[in-house]
């Protein structure tokens, strides 16, 4: 299991963001700058113990605009990852382990192997802030009778953002969704469409301190028009 360190990180991951939010197509702030709070978000492992994986929830709060929160799916590295430099958020100094590249997730084959482990059941997410605790608040399904996603890496070759997420394309037809933006549920349990054949769902803290629950990963097959 991947330890949390109790320790200082320079830039912070919030100073990171704040100035790489800004150049999403997803991004909803238009030409302003946001101001972030950290909002929730879990962790998985990396069977070598080599990467960081975090999905990361962070709500932009600054005045004048609705409050809008974003699912932003991090991996930390501690050497460049070739070819993702298209992918980079930026480099941070650790307290305990040193200098950690952050990448956007989506591009990061470590996170796109562990991510469809996490919807077919074979890994458990885990507590964002402690070791070796499960989150309980992360559910996830896998329905049909698909193809297995074992090491299915090729889901980050193509990953590709529009306005409201990034989609991650395989070969063999399977479709990965993330929303990034996210969007409050109404009832207790996230459903997915009911052609998806996966999804994961999560909560995170609104600003006036109650919490919400909604869909941070859509699994299906086919085009992606009518999932959006």
């Amino acid at each position: 299991m991947a330890v949390v360190h109790r320790t200082v990180l320079k830039p912070t991951k919030l100073e990171l963001l704040t100035s790489w939010l800004p150049t999403r197509p997803w991004y909803a702030g238009g030409t302003g700058a946001p101001e972030l709070a950290k909002a929730g978000g879990f962790r998985l492992d990396d069977p070598q113990g080599e990467v960081g994986i975090e999905f990361l929830v962070v709500t932009d709060t600054a005045e004048g605009r609705p409050a809008t929160s974003y699912l932003v799916p991090l991996t930390y590295r501690g050497a460049p990852l070739d070819g993702a430099e298209h992918a980079l958020v930026g480099v941070m100094e650790h307290g305990v382990l040193g200098r950690r590249w952050a990448y956007d997730g989506c591009h990061d084959p470590v996170l796109g192997a562990q991510l469809t482990a996490l919807i077919e059941g074979r890994v458990q997410a885990q507590d964002q802030n402690v070791s070796d605790a499960p989150d309980r608040e992360v559910t996830r399904s896998r329905t049909g009778e698909g193809s297995p996603l074992t090491d299915l890496t090729d889901f980050v070759a193509g990953a590709v953002d529009d306005r409201l997420g990034t989609e991650l394309l395989a070969p063999q037809g399977m479709t990965l969704r993330l929303h990034r933006v996210l969007r409050p549920a109404p009832g207790d349990e996230p459903l997915p469409p009911p052609q998806a054949a996966g999804h994961v769902a999560g909560s995170w803290q609104l600003p006036d301190g109650t919490r919400a629950r909604g869909l941070f990963v859509v699994l299906r097959t086919g085009t992606s028009s009518a999932y959006r």
